[in-house]
């Protein structure tokens, strides 16, 4: 089983969704950055809905040991570059990302990586999800972007076209 290491947008639309336990149903213990951990308790500070990951037993929140990548990626927020300097330094990491520039630096990088959509689809395959499209709808307005065309074909691939 591979090292998850969950960036801040996957934590906080499926905890807004009601669905965070998939990431404990699907692997188990999971990484998160230091600075997303940063990230989300900033953001429920503010009042936003976020979980307190502090508290939770399976979350591990581990530091990047080699920050050498971290000041040469400027475009990505903090939690990103450092998700991905830990994915960089941890043997059969898989990276759960949402942000389509984070995702190209994981390609560029050789790593294994998903998003929140592709959590979802592994956890109706697993039979942890009966359907994928009211979770679509309930992720549009918590405001989570996604294309149509992105849509369509994430519902193709759930057999809910």
């Amino acid at each position: 089983m591979p090292n998850i290491i969950v960036n801040t947008s996957p934590i906080q639309y499926l905890y807004q969704a009601h669905l965070l336990d998939l990431l404990l149903n699907l692997y188990g213990q999971i990484i998160v950055p230091e600075s997303v951990a940063d990230e989300l308790a900033v953001g429920l500070s503010l009042g936003i809905s976020l979980p307190d990951i502090y508290s939770i037993s399976w979350i591990e929140i581990r530091s990047a040991q080699s920050k050498a990548i971290l000041p040469l990626v400027t475009e990505l927020g903090a939690g990103e570059r450092e998700a991905l300097a830990l994915a960089l330094e941890i043997p059969e990491s898989l990276i759960i990302l949402d942000d389509g520039l984070a995702r190209r630096y994981a390609q560029l990088l050789k790593l294994e990586y998903i998003g929140t959509l592709g959590i979802l689809l592994k956890a109706k395959q697993k039979g942890y999800l009966e359907r994928v499209k009211p979770i679509l709808e309930r992720l549009d307005t918590l405001k989570f972007r996604l294309a149509l065309s992105t849509r369509n074909k994430i519902l193709k691939l759930a057999g809910e076209e």
